[in-house]
């Protein structure tokens, strides 16, 4: 008897779920998966609670309940600049990864070829491989993680539909500058592209703007910007996301989607879109804050002996282990529980191993910092036996 699609041939399970079981099974502190540590404002909570006293417990409408989805074209418009008609161009999904997945499998043929920023999340290469077509990986270089512009050209093949474009970009953190995204934005206008953008961390970055590709000259028509609630607000569990663009390509998105979830998260939905309207003071203290646990980690980790790579956007800092003397940031972070009580995520699962065997993010390794003061301290300690032990 069968026992596995060949849709899932060398997914295996994903590295989260891996290391979210070792931060559970040792008591680990767990700087590996990007969730806060701390729930987002009580305001947002209350208005959850209010839709659930009120009634709003059933099925909403498959494209999301229309509070929320005016309440997204306001948030486009209000910092973007970009105009969409709730009705027509916004769909409410399970979260931002049911947005990606929906895209390319609405969007992308068996034997397409797809470009991908690497390191890449690792949906994006699994949902790739379930639709049948194959990624093609741009590499993102330490230490500064900038867009190889001319490898991003030749990677182009005359099968190539489309770009997954992350930008703030996680694992590393990068956000990419105005040349980048009219570089990129040049190479899908020029092969009739399109870019499925994944923005889920439009609001968290660190001095330097994120801007959508939608706005760039010939973009809207061919972009679906994706984002969510749960990083901007801290409540990742709520899983509401949003994907906007033009009418045939949300149509397109929605075609897969509806087969997905259909639809989720009731209460949810109107509580984000109480959120999505929160003053502008609301975002810039939380990003204000981030930016300061970010710093605190940082210079904890490098404290501690790593060399570490400061991220302009995101929850994550990435570290070179080579540094401390590991050749291998899976071992490693298998490792690190029993080494130090701390998991971290290495950044060579979101890698194309090379013909050679060789691996450009081998000693990289990804530590999230939307977490309280008091772990992340805690954890820099407990980092630091490591260097001692070396």
């Amino acid at each position: 008897m069968k026992q596995l699609s060949a849709r899932l041939d060398g997914l295996g399970v994903t590295i989260f779920a891996d290391m979210a079981q070792l931060a559970t099974s040792t008591g680990a502190i767990n700087l590996g998966q990007g969730f806060p540590d701390q729930d987002g404002p009580d305001v947002i909570k209350d208005a959850a609670r209010r839709a659930i006293a009120e009634g709003h417990n059933q099925y909403p409408p498959g494209l999301g309940i229309p509070a929320l989805r005016e309440a997204i074209a306001r948030h486009q418009h209000r910092f973007h600049g970009i105009d969409v008609d709730p009705e027509r161009e916004v769909v409410v999904t399970t979260g931002a990864t049911e947005a990606i997945a929906a895209a390319v499998l609405g969007l992308v043929d068996p034997g397409d070829d797809v470009l991908v920023l690497e390191p890449y999340y690792d949906s994006y290469r699994a949902v790739i491989q379930m639709a049948g077509a194959r990624h093609r990986a741009v590499t993102l270089r330490a230490p500064d993680f900038r867009l190889p512009v001319d490898d991003l050209r030749a990677a182009v093949t005359p099968r190539t539909t489309a770009i997954v474009l992350n930008t703030p970009h996680n694992p590393t953190g990068a956000v990419l500058t105005a040349d980048e995204l009219a570089a990129v934005a040049q190479v899908a206008v020029e092969h009739d592209l399109v870019v499925i953008s994944d923005e889920v961390y439009e609001h968290l970055t660190f001095g330097v703007p994120h801007v959508p590709i939608a706005t760039l000259p010939g973009m809207a028509e061919r972009t679906l910007t994706i984002s969510s609630a749960g990083k901007t607000f801290s409540f990742t569990g709520w899983k509401v996301g949003w994907a906007t663009g033009p009418a045939h390509l949300v149509s397109a998105l929605f075609g897969a989607k509806q087969f997905l979830s259909y639809t989720s998260g009731a209460p949810f939905q109107h509580a984000v879109a109480e959120a999505l309207d929160l003053p502008d003071s609301f975002y810039s203290s939380f990003t204000a804050d981030l930016r300061r646990r970010r710093d605190l980690l940082c210079a904890g980790l490098r404290s501690a002996g790593f060399e570490v790579f400061v991220p302009d956007g995101t929850y994550f800092a990435t570290t070179d282990v080579a540094a401390l003397g590991f050749t291998d940031g899976l071992e490693f972070c298998r490792s690190l529980p029993t080494l130090a009580g701390v998991v971290a995520i290495p950044h060579q699962v979101f890698f194309d191993d090379r013909p050679d065997g060789s691996n450009p993010g081998r000693t990289l390794v990804r530590w999230a910092f939307c977490k309280r003061d008091a772990v992340l301290t805690e954890a820099v300690e407990r980092l630091r036996l490591i260097s001692r032990l070396n």
